[in-house]
């Protein structure tokens, strides 16, 4: 609000402009307001609001990737948003070093292609991960090779279908994974002056830091730009909160992690003279009876009572009972 003059203001004021001390040009060119600098061959289309919409919308993404990589690999995995700022692809592609994973994909119904850039930083310890190892990192940077290349599709295509929970209140959409390539400047998927949301997210691997970028062009959001407001994201989070896809995920997730069945036939104590002194076709008499329910434990914890048996011309269980 602005200040009010006091009486005695006025009348110096008006003094000082008859006397000549105060120039009324002075004045007006304070009043008019300056113009501000805009490049007409980089126009921002994406207004804050929708800037901020799609940061609340990759926020929750960051979540879900988290937790079905945590789940996936067995591994503490972070995936925490940085930040979302729009540029031209022709930027976005100088920005990204060289090698890394580039990701093309498309999000039907919506006509045209995105990009997910996963670092080196991130890919290698997750390379690791799925091979067996710790999550360490490579001692030297290093081109990918058509074996992990190959496995990493699958693991970059599950990643991807996340986006679709995430998105569920904006438009119902459907991630495919297109192409993939290891030089940023051979990914010509989109126009070099698009214009493009990056949404930039920083993931924790054990001990190593590495990052994500989302890249979204402006053609690909039009059909829906309306729609990231504030205004159209809170209308719906009751909505949100009753529908049951966060279940679905965590169900879909749970499905996919591999358990342990051990089935313990039975058990008996030797003495160590008698151990040492067994041979092929001896006879070790159990606790157990014949026909009594065996003991079937899921990753070390007794679960199931079963009776063996064949299925297929292979040994089988079947549940009796539930522990």
């Amino acid at each position: 609000m602005a200040d009010v003059l006091s009486q005695a203001e006025i009348d110096a004021l008006l003094q000082a402009l008859n006397s000549g001390e105060v120039q009324t040009e002075v004045i007006k060119e304070e009043a008019t307001p300056k113009a501000k600098k805009y490049d007409f061959r980089r126009p921002n289309k994406f207004s804050k609001e929708h800037l901020r919409t799609l940061y609340m919308i990759h926020e929750n993404y960051g979540r879900l990737v988290a937790n079905f990589l945590s789940a996936y690999l067995r591994a503490s995995i972070q995936v925490k948003i940085v930040s979302v700022e729009q540029m031209t692809y022709e930027d976005f592609i100088l920005s990204l070093p060289t090698p890394t994973l580039m990701n093309v994909f498309s999000m039907e119904p919506l006509k045209g292609s995105a990009v997910l850039e996963t670092n080196m930083n991130f890919i290698f310890p997750i390379i690791d991960l799925l091979f067996g190892g710790r999550g360490e990192m490579v001692a030297r940077n290093r081109e990918l090779t058509e074996i992990e290349l190959h496995v990493l599709r699958r693991l970059n295509s599950l990643m991807l279908e996340q986006l679709s929970y995430s998105w569920s209140d904006i438009q119902n959409i459907t991630p495919k994974l297109e192409n993939m390539e290891t030089n940023p400047q051979f990914t010509q998927a989109i126009s070099p002056n698009e214009t493009v949301a990056v949404i930039t997210m920083g993931t924790t691997v054990g001990k190593y830091e590495g990052l994500l970028n989302l890249c979204l062009p402006y053609m690909l959001l039009e059909p829906v730009i309306s729609r990231l407001s504030a205004s159209h994201w809170f209308a719906t989070g009751g909505e949100r909160e009753a529908r049951p896809d966060y279940r679905t995920v965590v169900e879909k997730i749970l499905a996919e992690v591999p358990v342990e069945l051990i089935a313990y036939i039975g058990r008996t104590r030797l003495p160590v003279r008698d151990f040492i002194q067994l041979q092929v076709g001896d006879v070790i008499t159990l606790e157990k009876t014949v026909g009594e329910d065996l003991e079937l434990y899921v990753d070390g914890h007794h679960k199931f009572q079963v009776q063996p048996g064949i299925v297929n011309k292979k040994i089988a269980v079947q549940v009796t009972e539930v522990v």
